[in-house]
This record gives C-alpha cells, sequence and structure tokens, in this order.
C-alpha cells in the first residue's frame, strides 16, 4: 500500500507547488469552438449524414428558385436517391410526382422553414447491400402545380456519407446541385472570401486557393480562413484533410474591363479569322452585360486574365482575339456571361449539342465533332478557319417568274427514308419531271431536337446536322438550279425557342419568359391570341440587323433564291387579344416587312420574298405592291368541293381580282400545305355520295383530285404543292401527333391510279408554265356553285376550265365567247359549237379544258 501512496503524495505536492507559483504564467483556457452551421436551400441536422441514422432534413422556401415561397399550405417532397448501382439516376422513388404523399409531407416549422425526419435506408427500403450516395429530391405543393428546385431549376441533392474521414464546405453558401456548389459565383479583384470547412473526423484540415495555402488547423474538425483574390479567372478554393481527403469549388474573379474598339475588319458578331486562320476575333453583342469570358478548346475551357473579353466603348459588343490557332482545327467554344451562363455563339454554323448528337445517322452526317464532355455544359459553338469552299457548277441560275412558279413544299424528314441532302439531290430529277421549278425546305437551321418540322429554331446560321453538312445542302441546291429548280428556304423570324442563346442571355427566371431588357424579344408577345415560342420584336434595332444578318449569310453561303417568312402576321408591336385585331392593317409591321424586302433585293433584285402573312386585304395588297407574294390559303374551299359538299367550296379566293390584287404574281395558292390536313384523307373519310358514285371510294377520290388541281394549275398565279399532293397522299396530318413523323408510301408510284394523278399534275403543270394566257387579266370565273368555271381570254384565244363538282350529274352552261373548233385538252379532243354557248351535262367530278387555239 505504501508503494501506491507515495507517488500519488508527490504529485499532489507538485500540483499544489505550481499552483501556487507567483512566478508562473497561468495556464491558458481551451479556446471555445463555436461549432459551425449549415445553411441554405436545404441543410441538415448533421453534417456528414449517414443511411442509417436518423436525420432532420430542413428546406427555405426563399432560396433555390423560392417558387414556394409564398406558398401557405402544406408541402411534400418528391424524392428518391442515387445509390452505386443507379448510375447517377434516382432510385427507389417515393409515390408518384403529382401525389400527395402522407410520409413525405413536410412540417412548417415557426421562422416559415419545413422540416422532416427520416432514417434513408429504411425509408426509401434500400436493399442492404447496396451504398445510397445522395437523396435527389424536389418540393411542391398539394397538387404539385408549383415546384420549388436550385436557383438554376436543377433538381435537389444532400450527399449521404459512409464511415470514415470526409470534408465539406459550409461556408460560402453551397447550393445542393449535384456537386455542390456556391452560391455566389462571382468575386472581384481585392475581395476576400470568408471560406469555412468541416470534417467528419479530428485531421490536419488547410485551406488553400489556387494550390496556395491560407489557412491550416491541426487535430480539428472545423477550419475556418479567409482567401484574398488577385487575379481574375478562375479561382479553386479546396479542404483537405491529411494531405489527401478534399474538395473543392470553383468562383470566378473579375476586374476593371478594358474598353476597345472592334480592330479594323472584325465583323461585329461571330468569328474573324486574322494572320491566315491563327488568329480570330470572337465578337458577342450583349449590352449591360457585366463581364464576358471567352471559353473553348484553346484555353482548356477555363477562365484566365486571358480569356476576358473587352468592350467596346458603346458597351454592347464584347471581343477578343485568340492567337495560336491551328487554322485545320475545329475549336468548340462559348461565352461564360457574368458568371451565370454559358451560351453558344448565335452567330455559329454549327453546333454540338450533348443531348441530340448522338442520335444523328452516320448516314446523313458523320465525324461532324466531338462534345468537351466533362468540361462545360449545354451546346457549344464551333470554329475552323480552313475549310474548303463549295466549288459551284451553277454559279447562276434564270429564275422562273414569279407567275410561273410551281412550289413543291417538303419536310426532308417525312419525305425521304434516308433523310439527307445527299438523298435528296437525287431526287431532283423526279421533281424535274413533275414540271416544279421550285422547292421550298421546311427550316433546316438549327432547331431544338432532332425529329422536327423545323419550326422551332434556336440557332439561325448553323445547319441542322440531322439532315447532313454544309457542303451536302450546297450541293443539292447545285443540283436543283442544273435542272431550274430554284431553292426557297423557309425561315422563322416570329419566334425562337428557349435553346436559343440569345433567349438564354437576358431571361427572367421568375416569370420564365424574356426578361424585359432582352434587346431581341418580347417578355410577353402582344398578339396574345397567338402561343408560340418567345416573340421577337421587330421594332428592335437589335431583331432587325440579326434578321438582315441571317438573310445575308444564307444567300450569300448557300446561294438560295428566296424566303418563305413564316408567320409574318406576328412580326407586330400592336396589343391585340383576337385574330381579327391582329390581322387588321398595322403600318408599323408593314415597314418592317418593307425593310426586309428592300435589304433581300439590295443583295439579290430578283430574289423570291414569300409571306405567310393571312392578314387583311388591305395590308397585303400594299405588300403585293413592292413585290412581295403572299401564301393563300385555299384548302378549305377545295376540300371542300373535292369531297363534294357544295355549301363552302367557293374556291374564288384563289383568283387575284378577289384580293384586289393588280396582277396574280402576288399570290401563292394551293389547296395544302404542312399545316393542313391531308385532302385525300378528308375524302376517303367524309366523302358524299349519290346512288353508285362514292367519294370515298379511292379511284373517285384521286380522280375528284385530279378534278381540283385541273382549278387550281389553270388560275393564273404562283403555285404551291405539298409533298405526295401529287400522289394523292392519305395519311391523316395528326397521325403520329400532328408535327410526328409521317409514313413514306414511295410505293403509291406502283399504283395505276395515282400515277394517274400524278400524271395529271404534269400535264396540268406544263400547261401552266408554257402557255402566257394562263398569266391572263382577263378573267371571268363562277366557282361558287356545283358547276364551276374559269374563263381566261388573251388575244385571240380563249380558254375555259369547267368541271362538275356535285356527286351528281349537272348541266353546265357556260357563255364561250365564239362558235367553231375547241380543243379539249384533258381528254385530247375536240368539241365543235354552233353558237357562243356551251352547254353539257357533266356527270360527278367530270371536268374539260377548253381551248380555242392548240395549246403547248
Amino acid at each position: 500500500m505504501k508503494r501506491f501512496l507515495l507517488p500519488i503524495l508527490l504529485l499532489a505536492i507538485s500540483l499544489g507547488c505550481k499552483k501556487t507559483n507567483p512566478n508562473e504564467p497561468p495556464e491558458p483556457e481551451p479556446p471555445v469552438v463555436t461549432p459551425l452551421v449549415q445553411t441554405g436551400l436545404v441543410t441538415t441536422d448533421k453534417n456528414f449524414p449517414g443511411a442509417n441514422e436518423m436525420i432532420t432534413i430542413t428546406f427555405n422556401p426563399g432560396k433555390g428558385n423560392a417558387a414556394l415561397n409564398t406558398t401557405t399550405g402544406d408541402v411534400y417532397i418528391h424524392w428518391g436517391v442515387v445509390t452505386n448501382s443507379s448510375n447517377g439516376s434516382w432510385k427507389y422513388v417515393k409515390s408518384d410526382f403529382n401525389t400527395a404523399d402522407p410520409s413525405s409531407k413536410m412540417i412548417r416549422q415557426a421562422n416559415g422553414s419545413y422540416s422532416i425526419t427520416i432514417t434513408p435506408q429504411t425509408f426509401f427500403n434500400v436493399p442492404p447491400g447496396e451504398q445510397i450516395l445522395k437523396i435527389a429530391m424536389v418540393f411542391k405543393n398539394t397538387d404539385a402545380s408549383i415546384v420549388a428546385r436550385n436557383t438554376d431549376g436543377s433538381d435537389i441533392y444532400i450527399p449521404v456519407y459512409s464511415s470514415g474521414l470526409h470534408v465539406r464546405f459550409l461556408g460560402p453558401e453551397m447550393a445542393p446541385t449535384s456537386t455542390p456548389s456556391p452560391v455566389v459565383v462571382n468575386v472581384t479583384v481585392g475581395q476576400q472570401l470568408e471560406i469555412s470547412g468541416v470534417a467528419s473526423q479530428s485531421a490536419n484540415l488547410k485551406l488553400t486557393l489556387n494550390d496556395v495555402e491560407f489557412a491550416n488547423a491541426a487535430n480539428a474538425t472545423q477550419i475556418i480562413g479567409k482567401a484574398t483574390i488577385t487575379t481574375i479567372g478562375e479561382q479553386v478554393i479546396k479542404i483537405t484533410a491529411n494531405g489527401s481527403v478534399q474538395q473543392s469549388f470553383k468562383v470566378t474573379a473579375t476586374g476593371a474591363v478594358t474598353t476597345a474598339a472592334l480592330p479594323s475588319g472584325a465583323k461585329p458578331n461571330g468569328v474573324t479569322f486574322l494572320n491566315n486562320g491563327s488568329s480570330a476575333i470572337l465578337a458577342l453583342y450583349a449590352p449591360q452585360k457585366n463581364y464576358v469570358y471567352a471559353l473553348g478548346d484553346f484555353n482548356n475551357w477555363t477562365a484566365t486574365a486571358n480569356s476576358y473579353m473587352k468592350r467596346t466603348a458603346d458597351g454592347n459588343t464584347w471581343w477578343i482575339q485568340l492567337d495560336g490557332l491551328d487554322p485545320n482545327t475545329e475549336y468548340a467554344y462559348q461565352f461564360w456571361v457574368d458568371g451565370t451562363i454559358k451560351i453558344a455563339d448565335p452567330y455559329t454554323e454549327k453546333v454540338l449539342d450533348p443531348n441530340y448528337d448522338q442520335y444523328i445517322p452516320a448516314t446523313n452526317y458523320a465525324n461532324f465533332g466531338t462534345y468537351p464532355t466533362g468540361k462545360t455544359t449545354g451546346i457549344v459553338s464551333t470554329m475552323k478557319a480552313s475549310q474548303s469552299p463549295y466549288s459551284w457548277t451553277n454559279p447562276a441560275i434564270t429564275r422562273p417568274a414569279k407567275n410561273d412558279l410551281v412550289i413543291y413544299e417538303l419536310l426532308l424528314r417525312d419525305f425521304l427514308g434516308t433523310n439527307n441532302y445527299q438523298m435528296l439531290k437525287d431526287t431532283v430529277n423526279y421533281l424535274s419531271q413533275l414540271g416544279v421549278n421550285a422547292i421550298e425546305l421546311l427550316p433546316v437551321n438549327e432547331f431544338e431536337g432532332n425529329n422536327s418540322w423545323g419550326y422551332n429554331p434556336s440557332f439561325y446560321f448553323a445547319l441542322d446536322k440531322y439532315y447532313g453538312s454544309k457542303p451536302m445542302l450546297q450541293a443539292f441546291i447545285d443540283a436543283c438550279h442544273a435542272k431550274g429548280i430554284a431553292v426557297i428556304l423557309d425561315v422563322v423570324f416570329n419566334h425562337a425557342e428557349g435553346q436559343s442563346p440569345m433567349v438564354q442571355l437576358y431571361w427572367d427566371a421568375a416569370n420564365n419568359r424574356p426578361a424585359a431588357n432582352n434587346p431581341w424579344f418580347n417578355a410577353v408577345a402582344p398578339h396574345s391570341a397567338i402561343k408560340f415560342g418567345n416573340d421577337f420584336n421587330h421594332e428592335s434595332m437589335a431583331t432587325r440587323n440579326f434578321v438582315k444578318d441571317v438573310l445575308k449569310f444564307w444567300m450569300q453561303e448557300y446561294r438560295i433564291d428566296g424566303y418563305r417568312f413564316d408567320f409574318t402576321k406576328g412580326f407586330t408591336q400592336k396589343a391585340s387579344s383576337d385574330d381579327a385585331a391582329m390581322s387588321a392593317k398595322d403600318d408599323s409591321r408593314i415597314a418592317v416587312l418593307k425593310d426586309y424586302n428592300n435589304y433581300i433585293r439590295s443583295i439579290d433584285p430578283n430574289a423570291y420574298v414569300i409571306l405567310e402573312h393571312l392578314c387583311s386585304d388591305e395590308e397585303e395588297k400594299l405588300l403585293a405592291a413592292e413585290g412581295m407574294m403572299l401564301w393563300n390559303n385555299l384548302n378549305h374551299s377545295f376540300m371542300e368541293a373535292s369531297m363534294g359538299w357544295l355549301t363552302n367550296s367557293n374556291f374564288t379566293r384563289g383568283l387575284f381580282t378577289t384580293h384586289g390584287f393588280a396582277q396574280a404574281d402576288g399570290l401563292v395558292s394551293y389547296m395544302e400545305s404542312h399545316d393542313e390536313e391531308r385532302m385525300m384523307y378528308k375524302n376517303l373519310q367524309y366523302g358524299n355520295a349519290a346512288g353508285s358514285y362514292n367519294v370515298k371510294d379511292l379511284n373517285t377520290a384521286l380522280k375528284r383530285q385530279e378534278l381540283c388541281a385541273a382549278f387550281l394549275f389553270t388560275m393564273p398565279g404562283p403555285k404551291m404543292i405539298w409533298q405526295f399532293g401529287e400522289l394523292g397522299y392519305d395519311i391523316s396530318i395528326d397521325h403520329n401527333g400532328r408535327t410526328g413523323e409521317k409514313p413514306l408510301l414511295w410505293d403509291y408510284n406502283k399504283q395505276a391510279a395515282r400515277v394517274a394523278l400524278k400524271n395529271a399534275f404534269a400535264r396540268f403543270i406544263a400547261l401552266k408554265k408554257n402557255n402566257s394566257i394562263f398569266k391572263s387579266n382577263n378573267i371571268v370565273a363562277n366557282l361558287s356553285g356545283a358547276v364551276k368555271y374559269i374563263k381566261l381570254s388573251e388575244g385571240t384565244n380563249t380558254v375555259v376550265v369547267v368541271g362538275n363538282f356535285d356527286v351528281n350529274t349537272q348541266t353546265a352552261s357556260v357563255d364561250m365567247g365564239t362558235a367553231g373548233t375547241w380543243y379539249d385538252v384533258a381528254n385530247n379532243s375536240t368539241i365543235s359549237l354552233t353558237g357562243s354557248s356551251y352547254t353539257a351535262n357533266l356527270a360527278p367530278g367530270e371536268y374539260h379544258i377548253l381551248s380555242k387555239a392548240l395549246l403547248q
């Protein structure tokens, strides 16, 4: 016992002496450690929540997109988990999105936040052998009509940790994105950032800025430090534990912007190559922005002082000169604007899309480029200095006169199985033999997705890769020109989709629409009765300049022969709530269209300008007087006439005189377009009948189409055919959805009755093109009853087209003006009239084209 007591006694004496020694300073008190706490959109009661422990999740509705900030009702979570076997996707999702699942209902707290407590492994019923990596979620109200997400609209994630050493940042506030990122991503040179982090176990902690240490803590579970920003560009903040376990995030530092004029010869938008392609000037029109970086393959997608763009003195244009480029290398690039948005160049000629490029068939376009996966997000633009120019074999074309135009409108996706320009080039002979002298392509500039009509545009200078490459389209146009066929491009300047960089650059996320300061787009379309994409404001000079740049580009690069403008009725800033008000004469809209027309003609005086306008005759007459052509939709009246229903079958609107036009070449009349129901489908489904005569019979329905075509093509003025109309295509426009893919039925060319219709189309087209009488302004017509006729006069010749549109025999009586022999062009025969009146009993569907002179 004495051996134990003696050491204890000595220790007590020693301690007692130490405490009473007045010459020794007192021992310092241990530091008080204030635990760092989480802040943000979602927080957990544990810094490192595990899968098999109870955790409380708290949601702050005022953060993120703040969609539920004013909600006073219940809040639910739609959620699941990401596991080691889910390849990044949600798994074990709790209930349907629209279901108000009681187990996912949150509890409202006194401070307005919402909380819920779960044990992840059991709550999501994850098997024991599967590891939860993240909890994935969005918050919603009871009926899921309002959904809270991250500020950028992405889903919300909470990391789930296994045992062992881990680190994470708590300050600055981190957004709960798939990879946590700071809420504030922009800083300025000279700014100090307060950084804080925690570890799951005591460890030697270190904070670094661009790999330079600015704080450390030995054997600690938390660390705080201040990082001073000294350089422009990307800044990497890192927390490290025991030299190996680490997390990092990036912010971008800005500084003073250099004001400088664009170098001489540089284009104000897009790319200008210099020094034989070893240098390039990138320019972006982006007024009211604070700074822009150019990111790309040329700088490993890193924002640096060397990629910080200059700004012109007016504050509108950003530019940078890149040197040391390889002219033979294609570079992908983007603009990073204000540290919040990365956009492709609106003026790029080719984009790379991480979502849809993988589905482009190699037969259409192979080896078009590789997306810089892992280096950026979103669509990227491309540039390459050294590109072989296309060698045109038909540099010029004598375009058909407007009155002689027979336009074939086609959607390449639904016209050919191998839907590329090479195959379309091989089909030019088919169209040439039909007599077509102009082809109108539905939009081929870059649109959203691959499977589309093209009326959802996003990039206006870039060819959509789904149909092929630039040289392939140029070769197709060249082949058309060799056959005397003009190529007309359908362009959409009424609206653009959200994929457009110009839409994204000025976007009001809170209201999900273009921002009020967007230079090109209206925040809200004034013509609210019509709903399309984001509405262009054509009163804005930014829009006018952009449109003109696009028009010039396609005329010069692809040598197209003209444009069909989609929905020009929408080029208005007048407020209207119905179609009638929107269609009324608008002097401002007229001025806009005259401006575009004059600009096109300054480049090519003979280019075609066709408008899908569909406004008042007063306005269309003024536009026609300027040399523009107006789409003239006769679908409904021709449809009724073809089906044998007479009440609404008056197609006198096919005559330019009924529009008040001075001449016929201002109206492009058509029975079908991409937008209209197919006439043969209506014939077969709803055709009239009497006795044994039934329009629903295929052969009868085809003959009714021939009857209609005889009248369409003999009315003076330009004409348009929708693809396969010459073969009596009978698949509904709503098959597979209105804009969905339609069956290819080239086998129609093996059916005698359909080939007969095609041959009739060819005969009528030849008559129209080869005989000037079909341009005559001397017209008498009766197109409202069962028996319809058109009478054209030119000099000593007269042509009368007469037909019975009833399903019963009807008597025709037409004043021909003169007796004698008449040539029946439709039936290759002659008739002899003793007087000036033609009287005959016409069977249902019977028609004649009677000419006093022999026609070519």
